[in-house]
């Protein structure tokens, strides 16, 4: 059975093989050290600069054994992310099941990187909460009226920046 996205607190970043912990790569200012691995893990700050920096992402959401992915245009807001939306399925997904995922990513010929948000959606009800998003200046991306604020507190926000470059000679390099 697959574990919630909660399941596993604290858990922020599983590596996966070559890849160095996060702390290995932390400077004392909280940036990243300059490295020659491939990826490089982001301080939390330098994840929220980047997903300020942005204003298209993807919500992912789960009811069962479903997942749906849902782009969306959002305003940082907070520790969190703030988008609106209509009456509909990713609506309906949120009030079944709040815990979801939120990626924002970007590349150039350079470099590239991706930023997830793990968290619990709420939509907006009270009054001071809707004209306090209202000032946000988020505004819907294709003309359709959308009434709904939702807000995405999130639980942790992890990152990871890429230097692109072409695949390493795969023949010249012994496997084990």
């Amino acid at each position: 059975m697959p574990l919630g996205l909660g399941a596993m607190p604290g858990l922020d970043v599983l590596c996966t093989a070559g890849e160095l912990p996060r702390e290995a790569l932390q400077r004392e200012d909280g940036g990243m050290a300059e490295t020659t691995e491939p990826v490089a893990y982001l301080a939390a700050e330098e994840c929220w600069e980047r997903l300020r920096s942005q204003e298209l992402g993807r919500l992912v959401t789960r009811v069962g054994d479903v997942l749906d992915i849902f782009p969306v245009n959002y305003v940082v807001d907070g520790e969190g992310v703030l988008f609106r939306t209509a009456q509909g399925s990713k609506l309906f997904e949120l009030t079944v099941n709040d815990d979801v995922l939120f990626e924002v990513d970007e590349y150039t010929d350079e470099n590239a990187w991706s930023v997830v948000v793990r968290g619990h959606a709420r939509v907006l009800d009270t009054s001071e909460e809707v004209e306090r998003a209202d000032g946000m200046g988020l505004t819907p991306w294709i003309p359709t009226l959308k009434y709904t604020y939702v807000h995405v507190d999130a639980a942790s926000v992890t990152g990871r920046a890429f230097a692109r470059g072409p695949e390493p000679d795969r023949y010249g390099v012994q496997q084990y």
